[in-house]
């Protein structure tokens, strides 16, 4: 019996590349997974040696472990609700070992440059310096590691800085005594403001936002507030989005009242921010609300309200850039982190080429990046086809309404979808479509056949 085993590269071993292979070998699919970093685990992998982790020495994960286990693999019952981020890394690690994907993974040996061929296929160039070739590549290389920064009038004499790049409130600066001005109302914004603003180290604290955000709590009536969220695709989005609109104040209070500026958006039509201490921090005074900045002057900063203040410190938690260093800039990349992919993993004309974890999903990323691995297994053995190019292109403008319709149009939302709808339709509506277009079609035209399974196993990640 024939079997379709094309010659796999993963790009990138962090969680959407481990789960990634370890699904194409539950396919028994050969692969390599190139890692520039001496670790797996990427953005969780604290102190990263490719500089590819935005994790702050005090970070604990915002979603709650109920909400972040991979379906195959529980997160231990001993780990708390919301657990530190050594215990998310040393989660991967087991994770890894249990199910022996460390075999596959080339450390320190990533991706520099990925060309396709003219016949389909790619050439690999790898930090080493080898060229290697390989039938289907799967784009694993995060999209929180390459820092976004404002682009405001005038310049600052201070020290400006990215959140990526914060440890702690003595690296890489020593945050002590210093006027600070954190710019962003994200998570990470929140985080830092809460810890460079305790008392003890002197420090005048400002959050400036743009857009303002809806603070939603970790603990909703004792449990944490993510066990009560599981949307249905039975009812209509927009009727829960309303729903939880409704419910918001109720629960969490409104911005205003903590001294933030009034969200210019509804619940839910931006990302929100999880904080159990920042409303206490504003309330307490130790944090100081300012709306977004008007311009740069010396040590000064004016903002839009016609206020200003001298800082020496500017930290931007604004975001990141989706990036592709590997690939030519007039092949494929996302400007403005916007990327046109069918069901956010196939970019249409390119039919050997897979992306991995590229959204900002809600309410994480873990299930979500689990439930694209299964695609990406079913697709390299041929038992999922893609629709027509056309179709593919219909259904990424229908999809990115559906999920991004209602949001500010902003560089941080382009890739945001709702996981449990997300999942949903891939379970029951894509995956066994794809199925009958393969039984119908034929598996992909990219795909190397082999009658022996075993020898084609054997054959290794290069050719």
């Amino acid at each position: 019996m024939s079997a379709y085993l094309p010659r796999t590269a993963v790009i990138g071993a962090g969680i959407s590349g481990l789960t990634s292979g370890k699904m194409l070998a539950d396919y028994g699919v050969p692969y390599t997974c190139f890692e520039s970093s001496d670790r797996i685990g990427g953005n969780w992998a604290f102190g990263n040696p490719n500089g590819h982790s935005s994790a702050y020495r005090s970070l604990h994960i915002d979603t709650s472990k109920h909400q972040l286990s991979f379906r195959d693999f529980p997160m231990p019952e001993e780990y708390p609700d919301f657990p530190h981020h050594t215990q998310i890394k040393s989660y991967l690690d087991s994770y890894a070992e249990a199910f022996g994907l460390l075999d596959n993974i080339e450390f320190t040996n990533g991706v520099t440059h990925a060309r396709r061929l003219d016949g389909g296929g790619w050439e690999l160039e790898t930090q080493r310096g080898e060229r290697r070739l390989f039938d289907l590549l799967v784009v694993a290389n995060g999209h929180h590691w390459d820092p976004r920064y404002p682009d405001f009038p005038g310049t600052f004499d201070g020290t400006e800085m990215h959140a990526h790049h914060y440890i702690d409130p003595k690296t890489p600066h020593d945050f002590s005594g210093k006027r600070i001005l954190v710019v962003g109302l994200g998570n990470s914004a929140a985080d830092i403001a809460v810890e460079l603003s305790s008392k003890s180290l002197e420090n005048t604290l400002t959050l400036s936002t743009r857009s303002g955000a809806w603070i939603v709590p970790k603990y909703f009536a004792g449990k944490p507030a993510d066990k009560y969220y599981h949307t249905s695709p039975y009812i209509p989005f927009s009727w829960q989005r309303k729903f939880m609109q409704v419910m918001q104040p109720m629960t969490a209070g409104r911005p205003e009242d903590f001294g933030l500026p009034t969200p210019n958006h509804k619940f839910f039509e931006a990302h929100p921010t999880q904080s159990v201490e920042l409303p206490l921090r504003l309330g307490s005074g130790d944090v100081l609300p300012k709306p977004d900045i008007e311009r740069l002057d010396g040590s000064t900063v004016h903002f839009v309200d016609g206020t200003s203040d001298d800082f020496d410190i500017i930290i931007y938690a604004t975001g990141y850039n989706i990036t592709f260093p590997f690939f030519d800039p007039d092949f494929i990349s996302a400007p403005d982190n916007r990327i046109d992919l069918y069901k956010r993993m196939f970019y249409p004309g390119v039919d050997d080429l897979v992306f991995a974890g590229f959204a900002q999903a809600t309410p994480t990323l873990f299930p979500f990046v689990e439930c694209q691995a299964r695609v990406i297994g079913s697709y390299a053995v041929g038992r999922y086809r893609l629709p027509s190019e056309a179709e593919m292109h219909e259904v990424i403008v229908a999809d990115q309404q559906f999920f991004t319709g209602h949001m500010l149009d902003r560089p941080r939302h382009t890739q945001q979808l709702d996981h449990y709808l997300y999942e949903h339709n891939i379970r029951t509506k894509e995956i066994p479509a794809g199925r009958r277009r393969a039984q119908a079609h034929g598996a992909p035209a990219w795909a190397r056949v082999a009658d022996d399974v075993t020898a084609a196993a054997a054959g290794g990640g290069s050719r």
